[in-house]
């Protein structure tokens, strides 16, 4: 059964970022922000107590050490540095989890280190590094660096699609610096093809096949909360939605 995950608990101190009381009742896993690129402990604790009130699945989303640039600034960390930088999200996420009484459920990197790990071996390899010690799946992009380093280190792997973003020609992701609203229409087309077709339209038109066992979507479009009933509907109602992906 293919899941609906969302990037969350990203508000930071009074700031208040993304719409997550009214997204979370329409997805699986909520992906908590761990204090590197957005969050901090209250905000963790306020939002990990909303997914589990809802019955929703948690896990750790970490990113890297840029509040300024939200996680979408490149930055080049050591393989062990990042590695450490991993441990320490997670494991302060971990911690609240044990307070409430709920389990981690995965690992789902953020932003651009996401986009990094996706083609370069050693990036992936110490993201992977930073799960295994916590025994979850990590999430990332079928095909890719990702997947190939989950692999080799034996940690669990699950594939995304994202289809409140667009695709590069060669498949990688572009992510927006700010969100604007997403075109409901344009989402439930691209949502549908993947689940039916196991297809994407990339931006110069060429078509890619895409394998995924999860599908995310993001708390900061102004609309996230109609993206998140509109592909909950799809996901839920499309023909073949529940094994097209397996």
């Amino acid at each position: 059964m293919v899941t609906l995950n969302c990037d969350m608990g990203e508000s930071y101190g009074n700031w208040r970022f993304g719409d997550d009381a009214g997204i979370m009742p329409h997805i699986d896993c909520a992906n908590v922000a761990c204090g590197f690129h957005a969050s901090d402990p209250w905000t963790m604790l306020k939002t990990v107590r909303l997914a589990k009130s809802h019955g929703k699945a948690v896990g750790a989303h970490p990113g890297l050490p840029d509040r300024e640039g939200f996680g979408r600034r490149e930055m080049r960390l050591q393989p062990e540095e990042l590695t450490a930088a991993f441990l320490y999200q997670i494991g302060a996420l971990c911690g609240i989890l044990g307070a409430e009484g709920v389990a981690l459920s995965h690992v789902k990197p953020h932003g651009i280190i996401y986009g990094m790990a996706a083609r370069d071996m050693d990036t992936a390899r110490a993201i992977a590094a930073a799960v295994k010690p916590f025994g979850v799946p990590v999430f990332g992009l079928a095909g890719t660096c990702h997947e190939t380093a989950a692999s080799e280190l034996g940690v669990p792997f699950l594939g995304e699609f994202f289809p409140d973003l667009t695709y590069a020609p060669d498949g990688s992701l572009i992510i927006p610096r700010q969100q604007s609203a997403i075109d409901l229409d344009a989402i439930e087309q691209r949502m549908t093809r993947a689940l039916t077709e196991g297809e994407l339209v990339a931006t110069d038109g060429s078509v890619r096949k895409v394998e995924f066992q999860t599908v995310c979507i993001h708390s900061d479009p102004p609309n996230a909360r109609d993206v998140a009933e509109r592909v909950r509907r799809v996901i839920d109602t499309a023909p073949g939605a529940g094994t097209a992906r397996p």
